[in-house]
Order: C-alpha cells, then structure tokens, then sequence
C-alpha cells in the first residue's frame, strides 16, 4: 500500500503503522486521518497479522491535529463550504479513531516525544500503550477553543475515570509518563533506549498466544468497557466542533492559541 503521510508494513504476524511526518512532528491531517483509517482495514485483511506497532517517525509520537492543515479549518463556518460538508469534516478525526480501535489485531502503540490532543486520542484507541519515560502528554484543546472531539471524551473516561478526565481536559496541563501509568492510561513506561526492546516483548508475548482466545479477549473487554460507559456516545463530536467555531469567546481562544505557538518554526529533521 502507498500512502502520503504514514507507513504501512505486515511481516508474518507483526505489522507496523508508523506515522510519518515528522517535519511535523506527526501532526494529522485530513490525509493522514484518511489513511489511518484505510490502513486499519487493510490490516484487517491480512489474516496472518496478529499485532500492529503503531509508532511515530522522528522526535515525536503525535503532536496533534496539524493546526495548519487541519480538517476543523474546513468547518469554519466563513470557509465557505455547505453544512454538511462541515459536519462531515469535523467528523474525520473520530472515525480515524473508530476504526483503529475496532480493528481485529491487537495494537501496541509506541510513545516518545510528544503526545498532544489528538495524538492522545490515537494512543488512547489502541489496546496496549508503552512510554518513553521522558514523553510528554497534553491536551490543549479547551485553549484552543475548541473541545475534545474525535472520541477523546468516552475513551479517556473509560481508560482513566471522570474526575481524571475533567482535570486534565480542563486545564490542559502537561503530565509525564508516570503519572500516564498510575491512572491506568498506560501499561509500561521504560527508558527511551530500551523503549523497542519492552515494545517488541510484548508483541513477541501476546503473538507466542494462540489466536483465537487472543482476539476475543480484546473484543470481550471492548464490549464490557462499551457496556460501563453506555457506548463511546460520540456522535456528536461534529456538532460540538461546529458550535465552539462560532463562539467569539472560543474564536478567541484559538487566535490567541495560535499567535503563541505557530510562530515557532518546527526544526525538520536532521
């Protein structure tokens, strides 16, 4: 498969879906969204593929939604595009989201550098999450002036409770693997150096399994957690996105937001 901004690899029972802009440190498009969410289904047609490593290229996992080339910038009600052309681009971030986690492998997501809004979501639809001890986890959305979408909502309930949730989502505040792994977010922090090494073990663990009790676990488990917190409920995550894009005090925000940090130039890779 031939993709723009990701890397797709199957070898026996191992796949790889790697992000791959990391001019960009990772930060999704509506391209990227698109092809996360085709390269879940492919997945689902290579019978012999047991689990995915989904990682990020360069210095970072994910650094969100790419605030230049975001889809939500299609939604803008002055964009001149009709309501349901809007709504429907508000709506590709949850579906990404949506399909990786209802994808028939179990996934292992890899995470270094910066996990930011978005990013985080990805990381939170996977099954299994391994840190670098030194990465960082935000979500600035509400300073952004707009609210988690995308699914964030239901699944950060699920992984880490409501008080957790409201916390972070609220205030935008950074917290560190540590903390990641005491709410429950994420199962394994190590040491950047040997951040591969505890990934590949435990791909190499759950693969040594035999299958079938392998796969419907994970679908065991997802339809519990969707039973505990009455279904994802994120049907209107467009809406949601389309009313803050209206708000002036929300319009604000994001001015504001953007003034601040997209005046510093992402460094590319060297």
């Amino acid at each position: 498969m031939n993709y723009e901004t990701i890397k797709v690899e199957a070898d026996g029972p191992l796949g790889r879906l790697t992000l791959n802009r990391p001019e960009r440190l990772n930060a999704m498009n509506a391209t990227m969204l698109g092809e996360l969410a085709a390269a879940a289904r492919w997945f689902d047609e290579q019978r012999e593929v047991r689990v995915v490593i989904v990682s990020g290229a360069g210095r970072a996992f994910c650094a969100g939604a790419d605030l230049r080339e975001s889809p939500a910038l299609e939604a803008i009600p002055d964009s001149g595009k009709s309501w349901l052309y809007r709504r429907e681009a508000a709506q590709y971030g949850r579906r990404m989201a949506d399909a990786i986690e209802q994808m028939r492998a179990t996934t292992i997501v890899r995470l270094h550098g910066h996990i930011v809004g978005g990013g985080l979501v990805l990381a939170s639809a996977c099954d299994l999450r391994v840190a670098a001890e030194d990465a960082r986890f935000s979500i600035p959305e509400i300073e952004l002036g707009i609210p988690l979408a995308w699914g964030g909502i239901p699944r950060l309930v699920r992984e880490i409770g409501p008080a957790m949730t409201k916390e972070l989502v609220m205030t935008c505040r950074p917290f560190t693997p540590q903390e990641a792994k005491a709410m429950g977010f994420v199962n394994r922090v190590a040491p950047f150096a040997e951040l591969d090494r505890h990934v590949e073990n435990l791909a190499a663990e759950i693969i040594r399994m035999p299958s079938v009790p392998v796969v419907i676990t994970k679908e065991h488990v997802n339809a519990v957690a969707r039973a505990m917190s009455a279904g994802l409920t994120a049907f209107a995550d467009g809406e949601a996105l389309l009313g803050a894009l209206t708000d002036p005090e929300s319009l604000q925000a994001r001015s504001d937001y953007t003034a601040r940090h997209l005046t510093k130039k992402v460094e590319p890779e060297e």
